[in-house]
């Protein structure tokens, strides 16, 4: 556990080490300003600081808390979608017989309409899950330069494929067709599945209640569907997100004005009794600064990772591992050799995408 947590906070160093690194530079072009040119008038009192800081901090916070909430939401959603898909796949294999039909079908063919509803369930998360997945302007972070070493290392697989060929091996040429000539492809896959479910009724293999039933679950299906889609089409508001970075670089850059000439001042008042200490005193600003910027900068760069649940980094949603997890449960439990199915989306460095 200790070896882990050494590993985490080398990573978050790591993460954020271009930005640390520019903290270092400009706190100690600042303090040599002041130590070789004595420009000690230049300084900012600390009480408008503060209270910047202060406001900073209420805001940061805002927003990490925002971002929380919209991962939180995004989680119980896809959760919702796990607990809503074993519930179909149960109700295929349970209420599609021959009870009521006028023209019985083999055990194959019953199986045969089990099987294919159920791959295009399985269908709809995947193309549910690319949609997730697309870029959209606002989503910026994936474009930073430590994100972007991150993406070389973890990728969702939904950036290394095409959402056809994700589709293909779950559909009937006749249904790739239909499904890929709709702009919202989840949502066409959830008509089929309608459809499909009120020729069985009329046929007699699916009785009238059970239809409703099985039209109750698609129904849930297209909510979860919504609420995912409106997280991911609706960005965390921009004027919050703007100022607050605008804001705390604002804090960050000004802080030096306050916080050198103190060590400055400190430093004159210790030079009678330890000169060589005093003198060279104000140097200690640097290590004070770079921790208090690194905190401020990398609370606020958390807020912003957070704010797009769907888009594709290391804080993301595993929506990618979700529905593969149910795509195995619900095949596992037609009766597929485990050889057939797709293995689970592996761990990198403790990541699920």
């Amino acid at each position: 556990m200790y070896t882990k947590k050494v590993y985490k906070a080398f990573d978050m160093a790591k993460w954020t080490r271009y930005e640390t690194f520019g903290f270092i530079v400009y706190i100690s072009a600042i303090v040599a300003l002041y130590y070789f040119l004595d420009l000690n008038w230049i300084k900012i009192p600390w009480t408008p600081l503060a209270l910047i800081g202060t406001a900073v901090a209420f805001v940061i916070g805002f927003q990490n808390n925002s971002a929380y909430g919209r991962i939180w939401e995004a989680r119980k959603i896809w959760g919702g979608i796990v607990n809503t898909s074993r519930t179909f796949g149960m109700f295929l294999q349970d209420m599609i017989t021959n009870e009521h039909t006028a023209v019985k079908l083999s055990k194959e063919e019953l199986q045969h309409e089990v099987k294919t509803l159920t791959y295009r369930h399985i269908a709809w998360m995947a193309a549910l899950r690319h949609a997730m997945r697309a870029s959209k302007p606002w989503e910026t972070v994936v474009h930073e330069k430590t994100n972007k070493e991150w993406s070389k290392m973890v990728r969702p697989p939904e950036w290394d494929s095409a959402v056809e060929e994700d589709l293909k091996p779950y559909l009937s040429e006749k249904d790739i067709t239909y499904v890929m000539s709709k702009n919202n492809k989840q949502t066409a896959l959830l008509y089929l599945q309608s459809h499909h479910l009120r020729r069985l009724k009329e046929s007699g293999a699916i009785w009238e209640f059970a239809f409703l039933q099985l039209e109750g679950v698609l129904e849930e299906l297209f909510t979860l569907q919504g609420k995912s889609e409106r997280i991911k089409n609706f960005p965390y508001p921009r004027h919050f997100a703007s100022l607050n970075h605008y804001f705390m670089w604002v804090f960050v850059l000004l802080l030096p004005l306050a916080i050198v000439p103190q060590f400055a001042e400190i430093g004159v008042e210790m030079i009678e009794a330890h000169p060589m200490v005093g003198r060279f005193f104000i140097w200690l600003s640097a290590p004070f600064y770079v921790a208090v910027a690194w905190i401020f900068h990398t609370m606020e760069r958390i807020g912003r990772t957070g704010e797009n649940p769907f888009e594709g980094s290391a804080n993301d949603v595993p929506i990618s591992t979700i529905a593969r997890g149910i795509e195995i449960d619900l095949r596992q439990n037609l009766g597929e050799s485990k050889d057939d199915i797709p293995k689970q989306f592996p761990v990198i460095y403790d990541t699920q995408m």
